[in-house]
């Protein structure tokens, strides 16, 4: 008979952090209620030439690293919170856990309020205002700074207020390398910790032998 462990393995949740770039204060941190059961991922390689150049002495050239994003979908359901009696649950649905995700594409309030206030007085606004860094994590190994490039919501069921107790949500990606960041922004750095942690996986896996190629070498 196979015996089972006493104690059930504790399952990570995937989620995103917002972090301030300049201090490196934890803002908030935002756990899926449910792991998706896929992760969408896409590269795009960023080589010269790749826009339609025709100079060959570029063809082997990399004008930064790939542009890679994820995408994936989630749901959010209330009923076990409900059966528990949560009263924050049983007075808005799940609409506090929608509107944490929403704002991740919003400028807060203050700075809007800021804003108008600053054209008010005349003050020219140059450069627009700036978001939290935001961090998707999906394991230890996979920290990747990002922009929230699209979010979407299919709200399903609703309580007898109106308020949604399940819905699905899209949630698409695009990860912020050095090239968007630069080496000195904090972001830049935690992009340079992830991508070494691509290599530090990579390195540990064997090479494989020209043989299962069927190949005696590899031409040279």
């Amino acid at each position: 008979m196979t015996a089972f462990p006493a104690i059930a393995p504790r399952i990570l949740k995937g989620g995103i952090a917002q972090i301030d770039p300049d201090s490196g204060r934890v803002i908030r941190i935002i756990a899926l209620q449910y792991n998706p059961e896929t992760l969408s991922r896409s590269f795009q390689a960023q080589a010269v030439g790749a826009d339609g150049g025709t100079d060959r002495s570029q063809a082997l050239r990399l004008k930064g690293p790939a542009i890679e994003t994820y995408k994936l979908d989630a749901e959010i359901d209330a009923v076990d919170q409900l059966d528990d009696g949560d009263a924050l649950v049983g007075r808005f649905g799940i609409q506090p856990h929608l509107a944490s995700l929403e704002l991740l594409v919003y400028p807060t309030s203050a700075q809007l309020r800021d804003q108008h206030a600053a054209a008010a007085r005349g003050e020219l606004q140059i450069a627009p205002l700036e978001a939290p860094l935001t961090l998707f994590i999906w394991s230890t190994s996979r920290v990747a700074p990002v922009r929230v490039t699209d979010f979407s919501v299919n709200e399903e069921f609703f309580d007898t207020r109106l308020n949604p107790i399940r819905a699905k949500v899209t949630l698409g990606m695009r990860v912020l390398s050095v090239s968007d960041l630069g080496h000195d922004h904090r972001g830049g750095g935690l992009y340079l910790r992830y991508q070494q942690e691509k290599e530090r996986l990579a390195a540990s896996v064997p090479g494989a032998s020209p043989a299962l190629l069927g190949l005696r070498e590899v031409p040279t």
